[in-house]
């Protein structure tokens, strides 16, 4: 009965089984992190399929902004000769991201609690994805669902006035991290796609693409390192 008024007050289900399926991973979840969405699948496949036709045998992928470590935890299972680096800076989902890095425990891959902007200097130039879905709803949208208005922390979901702050430094750290022809790919509302083309664009990516999810939406721009 308790699970059933939890329910009926719009506590996302996954809060409260604390489990969140994505891909082939059950990830643990709760309160202080975004709870991974079928969406962003699309994300993972696009950046999966340029790691397995990089030319490195041990291919590096980053991904920004971690989270519960869905997309990177995905790429590190999938492509098990990648090497896969996540980054976060909000403190409580960090805390879920190293449970999850624990429990499925894939020894390509490594957390790391840092700022956006100062990620992995050590790697810099050698990444062949970059990976990040970024807060993206601009400030002023707040979202209709309960679930995701009173449950998801604000820190993974609004990203600035426009809604691209964040991405904006994820291009800047993804050109920093990324090798000539490597592939930056973040995730994004519907409607943000030519906005972020334009933005990669002046950035100084080529060929700037967006790329629809399984409901023919809007949801992933890509581009590559010059």
């Amino acid at each position: 009965r308790d699970l059933v008024a939890r329910r009926a007050s719009r506590e996302p289900l996954q809060h409260i089984t604390g489990t969140a399926p994505f891909r082939h991973l059950e990830l643990r979840v709760g309160p202080g992190v975004f709870v991974p969405r079928p969406e962003t699948e699309t994300l993972v496949q696009i950046a999966l399929d340029a790691l397995l036709a990089a030319a490195s045998p041990s291919p590096i992928a980053v991904d920004l902004g971690t989270g519960s470590g869905a997309i990177a935890l995905a790429l590190a299972t999938e492509a098990p000769h990648s090497r896969v680096f996540a980054a976060e800076n909000a403190v409580d989902a960090f805390v879920w991201a190293k449970e999850n890095f624990t429990h499925v425990g894939a020894e390509n891959a490594k957390l790391a609690f840092i700022d956006l902007a100062r990620a992995f200097a050590d790697l810099d130039g050698t990444a062949s994805v970059v990976v990040s879905n970024p807060p993206y709803v601009p400030d002023a949208a707040v979202p209709r669902d309960p679930e995701v208005r009173w449950f998801d922390p604000p820190t993974a979901l609004y990203g600035g006035a426009d809604g691209l702050d964040i991405v904006r430094q994820v291009s800047a750290t993804a050109l920093r991290l990324a090798h000539p022809g490597g592939i930056v790919a973040i995730e994004h509302g519907e409607s943000q796609g030519a906005e972020i083309r334009e933005l990669l664009s002046a950035d100084g990516w080529r060929a700037p693409a967006t790329h629809t999810d399984l409901t023919r939406r809007d949801r992933v721009t890509t581009a590559l390192h010059p």
